[in-house]
This record gives C-alpha cells, sequence and structure tokens, in this order.
C-alpha cells in the first residue's frame, strides 16, 4: 500500500540559513493488513517520517525530497487540495499526545463529529449517531456519555480511544499510530494494542505503528525498520530483528530495556554497543551482568537488621466528592485506605499500581503535600504527621520529591543554576552564592552533566537531561530519603536506563533511601529491593521482586504482569 523510496527531509535553521538533514536516504514498504513497526530514540526521524508521509510539514522551512508512494500514486506530487482529500479519508494518525491534540473546550464528541460532518459530508444527527458508534468500536465505556464530555474530565487511556476513534471516523484505508501508548499504565496499553490489531484485522488496513520501545513493538508489528540518527539502519521480520539483530544499535535497544528475567547490577545502555560491537548474545551480557543469589540475600541481611528509616501506620487519605460549589459531599474517595509499611535505610522500596490506585497521593501524604485524613507517618522514630511550620520545613531537607514531569517541575524563567540553589538559600545552606553555587556545579557533575550547564535554561535540554537537573535539585539538601514518583515513565528506553544507572550508583555512593512509584512492574522489579503493589488505595500485596513476579497472589498483580510487553520468547 506504501512505498517509501529514498526519502530526504531537511528543515531551515533561520539562525544561520542553513538547511540540516533530519532524514537521509530511507526506503521502507508497509502493506495491507499487517503492521510495520518503525523504532528509534528521540530525534531518529521517527515522527518526522510520518509527518512527511501525511503531507504535515511547512513547506517554507521544509524540503522532502523522494517518492512517498500510497497505492501507487506518489503523495509528494499532489496538488494540496488532492492531498486533503486523502489525508483522513485514506490515510490517518494517531498523534502521541492525546491531551495537546483534543481541543479543550469542545466536547468530545463534537470533535468526532466536525470530522465525519467535513470528509464526509452527514447531517449533524447522523454524524453523531457514527461518532457513537465508533466510540463503541474503540470500547469506551457509555458511548453517549463520552459524547457530551471534555477531554481532561477522561483518563489517559480514554482520551487515547477518543483518537483512534477519530482516525477511523473516515474509514481510512491505512493507519499511522506516533507513539500511541507512551507514558500509559502498561494495563491501558496493553488494551490500546489490542484494539489497534483488532480494527487492523477487522478492517484489513495498512498501519505503521511507531515507537521508542522494541518490547511495545514486539507485541504489534509484523515488520520492524530500526532508525538511528535519521536513517533506517536494520529492518527486517519481526523474528529476524529480535532473534538475530545485526546492528550494534539494534541490539542496544534490546538489552537496555529492564528484563524479568535478570536482577541487573546495571543496564546496559546504547553507549556500550556502538563503541564496540558486541558479538555475544544479548541474554548472556545479561546474565553475566546480574546480581547472584548470595549477593541479594547478603544486601537483604545488612539492609533488614536495621529500625525502619520510614513507618506508615494505618494512613488514610480520603477526598470528599461534593454536589456543586458548596454542596454538602456526596460521596468520598478513598485515595489512600489503611496503608501500612516500614521502610529501611539505603532500601528502595518499589510502589507500582496503574493510575488512580493512590500511589501518588501516598508519596505526598508521607511528605505533607497532601494531608493525611488519618493514620500516623513516623520518619526517623519521630511522629511527622501533625508537624507545623518550621519543623516541617526543617523535615523536608530530609525528605524531597522528584516530580514525574521535570519541565512542569522547574522555572522556565530561571537558569538552572538558580533552580539549583533555591532550595539552599531557603534552608540557609552555606554563607555565599559562591559557595552554593560550587555546590551546585558539583551536583551537576555528580549527575553527569557539566558545571557550565550552571546558566542555561531549563528548554535548553533534553527530557532526560532535565531529569538529572531535578534528581540533583533532590539531593541538593543532602536527604535521606527521596521520593521518585514515575520519574522515568516518559522517557526513552535508553534514557531510561541511564537515569535508572544513576539512581542506583548514587544511592550506592551517598547512602540514599528511596520510594520508586511507578506503573511499569519491569522497572520496579529491576530498582526496588521490596515491591508493593496498590489497587483503589490498599495494599494488594508486598514482598521482594522476584517472589511477586515469580508467585504473585491476587488477580490484579496477574493482570499486571500479563500486561508487561515483551516478555515473549523474543525477548527472552
Amino acid at each position: 500500500m506504501l512505498n517509501v523510496i529514498d526519502l530526504n527531509i531537511q528543515f531551515f535553521n533561520q539562525e544561520d540559513h542553513s538547511w540540516n538533514t533530519a532524514v537521509s536516504q530511507i526506503s521502507f514498504k508497509a502493506e495491507r493488513g499487517r503492521v510495520l513497526g518503525i523504532v528509534g530514540e528521540s530525534g531518529s526521524g521517527k515522527s518526522v517520517t510520518s509527518f512527511a508521509i501525511m503531507r504535515l510539514h511547512d513547506p517554507a522551512y521544509t524540503r522532502v525530497t523522494g517518492n512517498i508512494l500510497f497505492n501507487e500514486t506518489n503523495l509528494l506530487s499532489l496538488p494540496d487540495l488532492e492531498m486533503n482529500n486523502i489525508r483522513g479519508n485514506k490515510i490517518a494518525m494517531i498523534f502521541q499526545e492525546p491531551m495537546t491534540s483534543l481541543n479543550p473546550v469542545f466536547t468530545c464528541g463534537f470533535q468526532v463529529q466536525e470530522a465525519i460532518m467535513l470528509h464526509q459530508h452527514l447531517s449533524k444527527s447522523a454524524a453523531r449517531e457514527k461518532a457513537i458508534e465508533l466510540f463503541n468500536e474503540v470500547q469506551l465505556p457509555r458511548p453517549e456519555t463520552v459524547f457530551d464530555t471534555y477531554p481532561h474530565q477522561l483518563s489517559g487511556g480514554q482520551k487515547q480511544r477518543v483518537m483512534i476513534a477519530m482516525a477511523l471516523s473516515c474509514n481510512p484505508e491505512f493507519l499511522i499510530a506516533d507513539e500511541p501508548t507512551t507514558a500509559l499504565d502498561v494495563t491501558v496499553q496493553q488494551t490500546i494494542l489490542q484494539l489497534l490489531l483488532k480494527i487492523k484485522e477487522e478492517r484489513n488496513m495498512g498501519m505503521i505503528f511507531i515507537s521508542h520501545d522494541l518490547a511495545v513493538i514486539s507485541e504489534i508489528a509484523d515488520e520492524v525498520a530500526v532508525m538511528y540518527k535519521g536513517t533506517i539502519v536494520e529492518q527486517g521480520s519481526l523474528l529476524q530483528i529480535f532473534k538475530n539483530p545485526q546492528h550494534p544499535y539494534t541490539k542496544g535497544l534490546l538489552a537496555c530495556r529492564p528484563s524479568p528475567l535478570y536482577r541487573l547490577k546495571k543496564l546496559p545502555v546504547i553507549a556500550d554497543f556502538l563503541q564496540q560491537d558486541k558479538d555475544e548474545p544479548i541474554a548472556h551480557l545479561l546474565a553475566v551482568n546480574s546480581y547472584t543469589q548470595q549477593e541479594i540475600d547478603s544486601r537483604r541481611a545488612v539492609l533488614y537488621n536495621e529500625a525502619p528509616l520510614l513507618e506508615v501506620k494505618n494512613l488514610c487519605t480520603w477526598f470528599p466528592v461534593r454536589q456543586g460549589l458548596f454542596g454538602s459531599a456526596k460521596n468520598i474517595i478513598k485515595a489512600v485506605d489503611d496503608v501500612s509499611f516500614k521502610l529501611y535505610p539505603g532500601e528502595t522500596l518499589g510502589l507500582v499500581g496503574e493510575s488512580g490506585c493512590g500511589k501518588t497521593t501516598l508519596g505526598r501524604s508521607i511528605l505533607r503535600l497532601i494531608e493525611p485524613t488519618s493514620g500516623a507517618v513516623f520518619f526517623e522514630g519521630q511522629d511527622i504527621t501533625h508537624l507545623k511550620n518550621g519543623s516541617l520545613r526543617k523535615l523536608r531537607k530530609d525528605i524531597q520529591l522528584i516530580f514525574q514531569d521535570p519541565y512542569s517541575s522547574l522555572n522556565s524563567q530561571l537558569t538552572i543554576g538558580n533552580a539549583l540553589m533555591e532550595p539552599l538559600m531557603v534552608h540557609g545552606v552555606f554563607d555565599t552564592d559562591k559557595q552554593r553555587k560550587a555546590h551546585v556545579q558539583r551536583l551537576l557533575e555528580l549527575v553527569d552533566l557539566k558545571p557550565e550547564h550552571f546558566d542555561r535554561y531549563p528548554h535548553e535540554f533534553s527530557g532526560g537531561q532535565r531529569q538529572r537537573i531535578v534528581i540533583a535539585r533532590a539531593l541538593a539538601l543532602q536527604p535521606k530519603l527521596i521520593i521518585c514518583d514515575e520519574s522515568v515513565s516518559a522517557l526513552d528506553v535508553s534514557v531510561q536506563a541511564q537515569v535508572l544507572n544513576l539512581l542506583r550508583r548514587l544511592q550506592q555512593e551517598m547512602g540514599l533511601t528511596y520510594i520508586f512509584i511507578s506503573h511499569d512492574l519491569a522497572v520496579v522489579k529491576h530498582l526496588s529491593d521490596r515491591m508493593i503493589v496498590m489497587n483503589k488505595g490498599k495494599i494488594e500485596e508486598e514482598d521482594f521482586p522476584e517472589i511477586i513476579y515469580e508467585q504473585p497472589q491476587t488477580a490484579y498483580t496477574k493482570k499486571l504482569i500479563a500486561a508487561i510487553p515483551g516478555k515473549s520468547e523474543l525477548i527472552a
């Protein structure tokens, strides 16, 4: 159906009036009824390529050459009007971030209805009926209600289903899915992948599925193209790519995802493979880099022979749901409901569960960013549940939080140097700004950044670098406990591996204790000494990671484990 031949994409640089090449001489084919997976890190050219197929680039600042043949028609030579008829009607696209793709001031139903009316010239009532049918097809609960619902009122998975419905609204022959499951819960991700496969089979569509994660690609693709720095370095069948990868970059992508089969000391990163071609099988490389059971037992003997650093007793954080602005509480949301656990010095305790299970609320309740309803939190033997003002501020030197989105948690108007100096000034650490600056520059080096980064702004850094910056900020006051709230969920798997390695190294060097919150059970299993599975505000089960993974006790935990992508023989 789609044949891309010698595609080149260049963007105009207004600063030096030059043309920069983003994609160079790539060729691939996508067939009806099959899925082509395009995989690579951010900046590899995946999304740029998909935008070129849809002719969404601004021609004033973009040069696209080569051929993009769709059913033998060259899309690059079509007049704009004819391309408008193909875009949406013949080829549709699901964009990466549904919240920014959906208009927040219109209901979800109106936005799908509008697309149907525009492209298919149906009446308003007929378009509404078709939109509700599509909501049924993508398995949205209560489709009539969703039709009148605004995007912010839906969960991430539901918003993604609305985007899929919109893409299907004009019965396209070909679908491009650009990172449609990034940062979704593993269970929601699995549901979206199954839904896309079901729709593809029923409609006999061709599909391109774009992702940075080969484990996700393994769940949906028939063929795979691996992109690196704007070129395709390897392509072939799914089996060929996973069982016999040829290019060092492909081997690196396969190896850097936390493995459910091994307890690794250090995750491989892509640079390890690019610097020298490793000929050994990936499974062998992982096995020799794994902790032995004796090493694990020795660590546990030391960890659990001390008094707890943190003890949570029967903690509840409930939120009233009110009817109207001044109405009385009609219902109670029990975000955290009678939770108790202990955390030991130097330990990493993983909190895992789907969105809405109470993980983040629990972390913030411990920090008193959200006030608990009842129960108690003890830190170093002291009840901190009712600390006030100065005492609470002093406590926060010892307990720090790494937020989920580093960009939104950094002030865009402050250089990162000033952002890192700010907590030092608030808590009166050091006597002069010169001393504080020197401390911050040491912190930057500690997280593998450079001292000269001090004067740069957040937008000048990549996502992985920003994550290192917020880790440095959490370390600024030399805390004893750090709560990491989904701190790697939206990163490329290769960058995620670097950040996870950094967290483990810092723990070993500084004696840090972590609560690591994530919806990704594979990541939590890799980093944690113990795991807690949460569901609907309660602890579902608590044990060592390998026991929970190999012998899950509840149906909910079994569902989480079953949803981890890439557990097949391909990855193993």
